[in-house]
């Protein structure tokens, strides 16, 4: 009788052997200057996070973001206090990854991907954050239309499906709640948002009034405020791409907004500064101008799934050529610009619509929109052009045939403009308000 040959399941051991700690060096903390860990005796990776031990217990982990010498430095992802000389410091050799999952939807998020109410949801994978842009030939065509349920934007500044859009304005001018009617009303199938170096009162503000119910129950939001250490805040941009990445590879559209590009350029300058970086342009480090467009350009289509991203710029003195603003609209593939102008009338959402653009609008809207959205904003070019005399009264009828029409038309035009925070208007509506505001 032959014998019976027993197989052995390798991989199981292979498993175990990969998984089973190992011993690693320590070593010890040597100095710490703002938010600046010293570490010496220790070797870890760019990047790698470190475990921290105060007499047995164990502090929150260090993230290594530099050398100097023989010297590692690291920065916390959480608080410094009980940090002191001589702590023993362990790599971990990982990097910072997040749990990802469809149990995210509803869910609210910190910097570091814990669920700030309420019990974690179960995870379907982890993740690194530090992920990589897509390849360019990677990426699909950008075809279909992404309604927004704005009329401003839907008509003249249409966007499609895994497209990267700036918006730039002051403070106080209505970005916060322009992003919630947009998560609101979109055509996407998940909403992806990061409210980074916000106030945290904003928060509470934009979950029950801009974003609503409603809004919440098909988004995820990662809130990193702006008392939390200056890697958390950049993490939470990261965590924001990330969960934004599972849901695209899942095949569906999904629509990422982050609030704000210019806090989170702030936090790497922060960051940069402290380990000794030199500063650029208005302070900024070189490390700011190389993150940008590492996690601008992760979204995009990909074949099944989209990222859509929105991203507010918070220009410094309303400067619309600040160097974060001027970095930012270089790499998107349009911008909306809010008018404090235009709020300061009561015009909402205040959207000027002669200083916005969509690259990707000629592509996307058929020949007949393009064209009255063409007409709109000649008419609205030449009231500009006259406002000035025209207010004064030094304008003369008749002078000018097309400042006379934008004359007559430019209060349609502006009423067609406007829209209430709790309006809803399809796309197929609006194209057929165009239509009828023209001709």
């Amino acid at each position: 009788m032959p014998e019976t040959i027993q197989t052995v399941d390798w991989d199981r051991y292979r498993n175990v052997i990969k998984n089973t700690p190992t011993l690693r060096t320590k070593g010890k903390v040597s100095q710490v200057i703002g938010l600046t860990v010293e570490i010496r005796g220790v070797r870890a990776a760019l990047g790698e996070l470190c475990q921290v031990f105060n007499n047995g217990s164990v502090l929150p982990p260090l993230e290594v973001v530099g050398f100097r010498d023989d010297t590692v430095l690291a920065m916390p992802l959480g608080d410094l206090r009980g940090i002191y000389p001589g702590c023993l410091v362990a790599p971990t050799g990982k990097s910072f990854s997040v749990a990802v999952g469809e149990g995210l939807l509803g869910c609210v998020l910190d910097g570091l991907g814990r669920p700030l109410r309420g019990e974690a949801p179960p995870a379907a994978e982890l993740r690194p954050v530090d992920g990589v842009p897509l390849n360019p030939l990677q990426r699909r065509r950008i075809e279909k239309v992404l309604p927004t349920g704005i009329k401003a934007i839907d008509a003249l500044l249409t966007c499609g499906e895994g497209q990267r859009v700036g918006i730039f304005s002051g403070s106080g001018v209505g970005k916060s709640t322009l992003l919630g009617m947009i998560a609101r009303n979109s055509g996407a199938d998940v909403n992806v948002i990061a409210l980074v170096g916000e106030r945290g009162r904003e928060v509470g503000d934009f979950l029950e009034r801009d974003l609503g119910e409603a809004g919440l129950s098909r988004s995820v939001v990662v809130a990193a405020t702006s008392d939390q250490p200056a890697l958390v805040r950049i993490k939470g941009a990261l965590v924001a791409v990330t969960v934004a990445e599972y849901f695209r590879d899942r095949g569906l559209k999904v629509l990422l907004m982050m609030d704000s590009i210019t806090r989170l350029a702030m936090a790497q300058r922060e960051v940069g500064l402290a380990i000794g970086e030199p500063p650029a342009s208005k302070g900024y480090t070189p490390s700011v101008f190389a993150l940008l467009p590492r996690l601008l350009e992760r979204a995009g289509g990909v074949r099944g799934g989209s990222i859509t991203g929105f991203y507010t710029v918070l220009v410094e003195g309303d400067d619309f050529n600040e160097p974060i603003a001027d970095a930012v609209r270089g790499i998107l593939d349009g911008h909306i610009v809010l008018s404090r102008a235009l709020a300061a009338r009561n015009h909402f959402p205040a959207i000027d619509v002669l200083e916005s653009i969509s690259r990707l609008m000629p592509d996307l809207a058929p020949a007949e929109q393009r064209e009255q959205a063409g007409r709109v904003r000649e008419l609205m070019a030449a009231y500009r052009e006259a406002e000035d005399l025209i207010n004064i009264g030094a304008y003369v009828d008749g002078s000018d045939p097309r400042i006379d029409e934008s004359r007559r038309r430019i209060h349609s035009i502006n009423s067609f403009l406007r829209q209430d925070t709790g309006e809803t208007v399809l796309y197929e509506e609006t194209l057929t308000k165009l239509k009828e505001l023209v001709n």
